[in-house]
């Protein structure tokens, strides 16, 4: 094995050949080499529980045996055709997808990223409606091609000076910060009916979807109240809206469920995903429903997308995910998790709420005047880090501590991060 080059090196490579867009965490990096189930090993040999997923991918765990191995002889055996010829990885892999998906999704398209997967559904959504119009959500990520970029609420991840035109957005089912100025307990889920007064004063009243994610991660682990997508889903079949759901980061067991909507009794018209399909191979997809993927028929295709290899991870994936009991396992270890933080508010005010479904929990960090604690953000992750402990920050202002571990994660390593973030609270 090729010997570590070390933090300081990798640095100044990262300074010279890459474009400054790709930031990295702490102001004392280290350089990851190894990862094996919940952990991740730095050039020193110092290990880390990994409580991020590398942004919910690795559900699995590291390097899982299984996923390796099939990987592998896939790889020995075939590795790239594209979808001009015929193999079985992929049928097997868009067979598996209608089987676990909720409702009447049924047909597949493989690509190779979350964006690449919003992108699609989108063409298909404009396809089948004949309408070239979109709402999303404020505090929304949907990628980082001009399109999906366009249908991003976070100035940060909106990079594109010209955004594409014809998007308009919903205030985001953001209780602890309502948009609206309502209580969460009396609101009557103001902010799902907005959307009917968006459809009808900011667009032609031809919109051909609403994007959504169930959970939205980067916004700051945003979990709507559990009647949300039940109205929302109401207003947009009153207007003939589709409704995309975004399970880039919510599927695949995350959330304690296969996919995070299936909490909400809703069937999207068309769902995205990529991330923890393949367990950290590229891939992306999204799957509609027979009638709706029948108006998508002019030639298309993506190069990689659906290839041998990471079709193979992801069936391998699927495997796993169902053979361990993970979604099951997320849901009893996220409550926990979840318990342990609310526990910890109780005793350090900087935590100001504490949001999440399984193991996609946000504890988001405020000051006495219940502004964003940003910087108190920075340090708590800083602090994690040299104590072994890796966490995400997302939100609109970066300051809420992201917890998706994946999912083979013990009871032993909750608690420990717990013990740990309770030393680190109380330093802030």
């Amino acid at each position: 094995m090729k010997k570590p080059a070390g933090p300081g090196e990798i640095l100044r490579k990262k300074h010279q050949y890459l474009i400054p867009c790709v930031y990295h965490f702490y102001a004392e990096p280290m350089q990851i080499v190894r990862g094996e189930r919940q952990y991740l090993y730095d050039h020193a040999g110092r290990r880390y529980l990994d409580c991020f997923a590398g942004v919910s991918v690795v559900n699995c765990g590291h390097c899982h045996p299984d996923i390796v191995r099939a990987v592998c002889e896939q790889a020995a055996t075939l590795q790239h055709t594209t979808t001009i010829y015929l193999t079985q990885p992929v049928v097997d892999l868009a067979e598996r997808l209608a089987a676990v998906t909720p409702g009447r999704l049924g047909k597949s398209f493989f690509c190779n990223s979350g964006s690449e997967a919003n992108e699609g559904a989108a063409l298909l959504a404009a396809l089948a409606t004949e309408r070239g119009e979109f709402i999303a959500l404020r505090h929304a990520l949907h990628g980082r091609t001009k399109l999906t970029m366009s249908l991003t609420g976070l100035q940060m991840w909106r990079a594109d000076t010209s955004p594409v035109g014809g998007v308009s957005f919903a205030p985001s089912p953001y209780c602890f910060r309502c948009p609206l100025g309502s209580r969460k307990d009396s609101c009557d889920l103001a902010c799902a009916d907005a959307v009917e007064t968006i459809i009808k004063t900011t667009t032609s009243g031809r919109v051909a979807a609403m994007f959504a994610e169930p959970i939205q991660g980067n916004g700051g682990v945003i979990t709507p109240p559990p009647g949300y997508f039940k109205r929302l889903r109401e207003i947009l079949d009153r207007y003939g809206v589709l409704l995309v759901v975004d399970e880039v980061q919510t599927g695949f067991g995350r959330t304690g469920r296969m996919f995070g909507i299936e909490h909400f009794g809703v069937e999207p018209d068309i769902m995205t995903m990529a991330k923890a399909l393949a367990n950290g191979a590229p891939v992306g997809a999204f799957i509609t429903t027979d009638e709706l993927a029948a108006k998508f028929t002019r030639p298309s295709a993506s190069t990689t997308g659906g290839n041998p290899v990471t079709a193979a991870a992801a069936l391998a994936t699927l495997d796993v995910i169902a053979g361990e009991g993970l979604a099951d396992r997320a849901a009893i270890l996220g409550d926990r998790l979840a318990n342990g933080l609310k526990g910890l508010m109780s005793r350090h005010p900087v935590i100001g709420d504490v949001r999440g479904l399984g193991l996609m929990v946000g504890a988001e960090l405020i000051r006495p005047d219940k502004s964003p604690a940003a910087a108190e953000a920075d340090l708590a992750l800083e602090m994690l880090k040299d104590r072994g402990f890796l966490a995400g920050k997302t939100g609109l202002h970066r300051n809420v501590l992201a917890f998706q571990p994946p999912l083979v994660v013990g009871e032993e390593d909750i608690d420990s991060l717990l013990t740990a973030l309770d030393d680190v609270l109380s330093r802030l």
